[in-house]
């Protein structure tokens, strides 16, 4: 009995020995086995991953890790380096973005971290007008849009004040709110405000303003004539003096950059009404004229005393031509004088007393027997001759 129970403890211890080899044998290959993994860490995007592998390349690094890597994509080191213990694994992935400049667009892959990374390896670069729909520090995303509109300069001409500013392509009318140039509601925009402007556009501002201007002008009273009986012939008397008048005239004037271009009458106003003057014509025969003979050499010529006023080419009605077809406001220092023809005839030369040689030109409605009518060029002189009697003398 005690032979068999020593076999049979014998059996177990052995059973025992066996097994705990098994079990030592398994831990220590497992710690082998993970003791001869190497230690790598991989940064994905931004995020570090730690981990021991037996991974023989960088691809089967990758591979375990389910990412895919696309040519556009930055890796560093390349998939078929091979794993080192403590090795650094860089992948970061590309992101497409579409890029617009102006009217160009095209899709780009990229690695960049921001908008401003993205331009410098692009070598694109952004001038002081240029505009950006987003910030150069803005991360870059997929199907981010980044849009650039290049400036250019456009001549910008404001009632005539010329000068050269930057714009972007936009409607003239938002060109102007840029510039801060505030339209007022008669003004003038060329091109229409609804055009785009583009590269050396032109673009003119016309100040347009209307306003109203009130002119007071005189009006000439009229001269007004009777007949009276008891004056003589020739004779005249101011029974009633005349007053001049006075009119307002509206005038609506269009300005264009502060010059005047057109003007226009829209209302008359009769501010002073005007009253005639009346001069009473005597009618009553005068006495024949009394000649007087020269003791000239010239035995032809004749003298005699006559009634004179005086006129001007400008009185109220006056054409400024006489019956004889002198033009007076044209020649203002011609000597002329109106007479009654039946009593000298027209072409007749004379001698005046005060006034010098002259020339019967002109005839008149109250110019009547021995009476003249002596030609001054300005109103003045005429007031300052009045009415005398002087002495003529015929030549011819």
């Amino acid at each position: 009995m005690k032979k068999l129970f020593s076999g049979s403890m014998s059996k177990t211890r052995l059973a025992i020995i066996i097994t705990s080899f098994i079990v030592f044998s398994s831990i220590l290959g497992f710690g082998v086995f993970h003791g001869t993994k190497a230690a790598v860490k991989v940064n994905v995007d931004g995020e570090e991953v730690s981990l021991r592998t037996h991974a023989k390349t960088v691809a089967d690094i990758l591979k375990e890790l389910n990412i895919t890597v696309r040519a556009e994509d930055h890796l560093h080191p390349s998939e078929n380096t091979k794993v080192t213990d403590s090795m650094q694994i860089v992948w970061n992935p590309a992101k497409e973005v579409e890029l617009v400049i102006d009217d160009d667009k095209q899709k780009v892959w990229t690695t960049a971290k921001t908008v401003k990374e993205l331009l410098n390896q692009k070598e694109i670069k952004l001038a002081e007008h240029d505009k950006l729909n987003v910030s150069l520090n803005d991360s870059i995303k997929d199907e981010l849009v980044i849009e650039i509109e290049k400036a250019f300069q456009v001549t910008l001409n404001v009632a005539g004040e010329e000068q050269q500013v930057w714009s972007t392509s936009t409607t003239v009318a938002d060109f102007l709110e840029q510039q801060e140039i505030t339209l007022n509601d008669l003004d003038r925009v060329e091109p229409s405000l609804e055009e785009l402007v583009a590269n050396n556009s032109v673009v003119n501002v016309t100040r347009v303003e209307k306003v109203t201007d009130v002119v007071e002008e005189t009006i000439d009273y009229g001269v007004v004539t009777k007949n009276d009986g008891n004056l003589d012939k020739g004779k005249e008397k101011v029974v009633q003096e005349g007053q001049h008048g006075t009119v307002a005239k509206h005038y609506e004037v269009v300005f264009e950059n502060g010059k005047e271009v057109s003007r226009e009458l829209v209302k008359e106003e009769t501010l002073k009404e005007t009253m005639d003057k009346i001069v009473a014509v005597g009618t009553k025969a005068a006495p024949k004229p009394e000649q007087v003979v020269s003791r000239s050499t010239e035995s032809s010529s004749k003298e005699f005393y006559v009634s004179s006023t005086a006129y001007t080419a400008f009185c109220n009605g006056c054409s400024g031509v006489t019956s004889t077809g002198i033009d007076l406001r044209a020649n203002p220092g011609v000597k002329v004088i109106a007479v009654d023809p039946s009593v000298i005839p027209l072409g007749t030369k004379v001698y005046v007393e005060g006034y010098g040689y002259a020339i019967a030109g002109d005839t008149g409605g109250a110019i009547k027997g021995n009476k003249i009518d002596v030609f001054f060029a300005d109103k003045e002189s005429a007031y300052r001759w009045g009415r005398k009697r002087v002495k003529i003398k015929i030549l011819d």
